[in-house]
């Protein structure tokens, strides 16, 4: 890397120790490229000047120019607000401050010539501008297309607001020229009509217009994404070189007889051809990394059984890893009863197995007995020892850290197959990034049959009419979920919660014509387990949850799903709730009751759920609003660190970087080439730089 660039930020004009500490701390910036690389977040337009009767027709910020006529402090000394009349020839307006009135004052000079910038808005008729920009008038024209940055309170305070940044990014720029090396090929630069690097940066920070910063941005995202994609395409490269898998090779006899004879329905299409995609990499000798998707009752389970009778039928085990107990035991329950007629060993461990049942187990398990282990965590302990593991299957993969996944590789010589379930449908922006470096498969069909659940929101006023409609399900024979997101009151939050929720259900549907069973995360197993079983034998009518049933019940007679304080879940959440009604041959219906006071997202939330059973394009509105690292959970958002592109809104980038990176290492698959210098030297730093996670997934 250039010197100049790794240069100590305390080195430039108008930083010193003081300001470079405070930078380091607040933003993590300590270096020149590191403020380089400290992109405005947005720009403001001060080309033009708006008059006080025009702001009606100003959408968003406006710039004016005139005088203050009048200046006035209201409310009590603790509460104190400042207000001033500023004029221009068109009319008046209030400007207003809520903090620093004080200090505010003392800057202010009636019938001073000054422009002012801020966002116009309407207080009972008449408009004002709260906290607005205020500088003397600009000589000639006005200040041109300016960068907005983020700061943070102690910046501000030690002058280092947007402004001020603007002004060490300037001081930098200065002495730029030269100093920014190339890194992408120029055929790749002449054939998208990119910018040179050093230029986007110059201009990205110091635009002449909304043209300038768009034609900057744009090709400082691609190359960010364009290398992110080259460093998952390699790293994919360098595993399939380096990591031998279990080669199996026959479909075996055990694979034939159970799809065959024990399957009592036809496969989907989907079904099959992700299957195909499976055998297709058992077959090769290298170990087997893919991510299953598919929305939730698309069948992804019954792809898992028939791949781990794959490797049991080459002489192999197999194991299943789920997230919770719950969903271990059900999985166990319906992989048992299928493969009852076959001659194959399943065994279960989780954390509740007691130790004189784990002995014999951990005993048949590494003689070989145990063809197919189903668990949770407690299939990582190191006590676990396999004969010949060759295929772990993981369900709902991200509620598992990398280094947990990464036990199950030190369970035999060769690392075993792995196949990640998830339903959690993910966004293609997100699966080329993140999961770019596994093999994706997906599910896209439901099975035949499957009635598509109707979605309603409901208010809380409501709430009567809501309960007769439950009555009417349950007295055609249906059972009720009805899930709360809090266990017990909570002082900071004002949603229902659980104990509260019971109680008012218990007074609704009173015995003995109704039944109700509670579940949630703080019961016993044994107890959860008795109530999930009445319920599922039909014992009880109404089943009061947390989203301890988000995963792992499975009863085909539900055919309501009740969601209380709708506006506390996520989309991704609120889908995979759903998703637990529908299972059985009858009419399904989902409801989202909720407060009246919504956000804005919130409401977008509630009205994509209703217009939509498509886990893809509701995982899609998911990223909009709540962004990759949020979806993907911290512990696994680190390598989407990203500077300055957004994936939720940057996906058409996404694609063209990894179109270009893919033709890049197929034209020069070493990326040994003497045009492909500066691809070879940034893809090195960042490949030392983060740990393999591809690795290990």
């Amino acid at each position: 890397m250039n010197n100049f660039l790794i240069t100590p930020i305390e080195y430039l004009k108008g930083v010193g120790p003081q300001k470079a500490e405070l930078l380091r701390k607040e933003i993590g910036i300590y270096s020149f490229k590191d403020l380089l690389e400290y992109y405005p977040y947005r720009y403001v337009d001060r080309s033009r000047f708006h008059k006080v009767n025009e702001l009606l027709e100003v959408n968003g910020f406006a710039q004016l120019k005139g005088r203050i006529v009048a200046i006035q402090e209201v409310g009590s000394p603790r509460n104190k607000r400042l207000t001033a009349k500023f004029q221009d020839e068109t009319g008046m307006i209030d400007l207003v401050w809520f903090k620093g009135a004080r200090w505010i004052k003392s800057t202010l000079k009636v019938n001073q010539e000054i422009q002012i910038y801020g966002k116009p808005t309407q207080y009972k008729g008449r408009w004002n501008i709260p906290h607005p920009e205020i500088s003397k008038v600009a000589q000639g024209s006005a200040q041109g297309f300016q960068p907005v940055y983020s700061s943070t309170e102690r910046l501000s305070a030690a002058g280092m607001n947007s402004k001020g940044i603007e002004k060490l990014v300037r001081n930098l720029l200065e002495n730029l020229s030269g100093q920014v090396e190339e890194f992408l090929p120029e055929k790749l630069t002449v054939e998208h009509r990119l910018l040179t690097r050093e230029r986007a940066i110059k201009m990205v920070h110091n635009p002449t217009s909304e043209l300038d910063a768009q034609q900057a941005r744009f090709r400082l995202k691609f190359e960010e994404l364009f290398f992110l994609q080259m460093e998952l395409l390699v790293r994919k490269k360098i595993t399939m070189q380096k990591s031998k898998g279990y080669m199996l090779e026959s479909v075996g006899q055990l694979f034939t007889d159970f799809y065959e004879k024990h399957i009592p329905f036809d496969l989907t299409g989907a079904q099959k051809r992700v299957l195909k995609e499976i055998r297709r990499d058992l077959k090769t000798g290298h170990h087997m990394n893919r991510l299953l998707q598919g929305d939730v009752g698309s069948g992804k389970t019954l792809v898992a059984l028939l791949s781990m009778l794959l490797a049991i039928g080459n002489d192999y085990q197999a194991a299943l890893i789920a997230p919770t107990e719950i969903l271990a035991i059900q999985h166990y329950e319906t992989i048992s009863e299928m493969l009852e007629p076959l001659n194959v060993k399943v065994a279960l461990l989780t954390g509740s197995t007691k130790k004189k049942e784990r002995v014999p187990l951990h005993d048949q398990l590494q003689n070989g007995e145990i063809n197919l282990l189903i668990g949770t965590h407690a299939l990582l302990e190191p006590t676990v020892v396999f004969k010949n593991l060759g295929l772990v299957v993981i369900d709902e993969q991200h509620r598992f850290g990398v280094a947990q996944r990464a036990r199950m590789w030190r369970k035999n010589k060769l690392p075993p197959h792995v196949l990640i379930m998830t339903a959690t449908p993910i966004p293609r922006t997100l699966a080329m990034t993140f999961y770019g470096d596994l093999d994706v498969s997906v599910i896209d069909e439901l099975p035949p049959g499957r009635k598509p659940i109707t979605t309603m929101h409901k208010y809380d006023a409501s709430r009567l009419r809501m309960f007769g409609f439950l009555k009417e399900e349950i007295a055609k024979g249906r059972q009720v979920y009805i899930v709360y997101p809090l266990i017990q009151e909570s002082e900071k939050l004002d949603f229902n919660n659980l104990m509260d929720g019971y109680e008012a259900i218990s007074r609704a549907f009173p015995l003995p014509n109704y039944r109700v069973s509670i579940v949630h995360g703080k019961m016993k197993p044994e107890d959860k387990e008795f109530e999930m079983n009445r319920f599922a034998k039909g014992e009880t009518q109404i089943m009061v949850a947390t989203t301890v049933i988000e995963v792992g019940v499975n009863v085909p007679n539900a055919s309501v799903m009740v969601i209380e304080s709708a506006e506390r879940f996520g989309l991704s959440q609120l889908h995979q709730l759903r998703g637990r009604v529908g299972r059985g041959a009858e009419k399904s219906y989902c409801i989202l009751m909720t407060g009246d006071k919504l956000s804005p997202d919130t409401i977008k939330r509630m009205e994509t759920m209703v217009r939509t059973n498509d886990g893809f394009e509701i995982a899609e509105v998911d990223l909009q609003l709540r962004g990759p690292g949020d979806l993907l959970g911290t512990q696994q958002s680190g390598m989407l660190d990203l500077k300055i592109a957004n994936l939720s809104k940057d996906g058409p980038v996404v694609g063209m970087a990894r179109d270009c990176a893919k033709q890049l290492l197929k034209d020069d698959p070493t990326v040994e080439l003497p045009e492909n210098k500066g691809v070879r030297v940034r893809l090195s730093e960042m490949l030392s730089d983060r740990p393999n996670w591809g690795r290990i997934a």
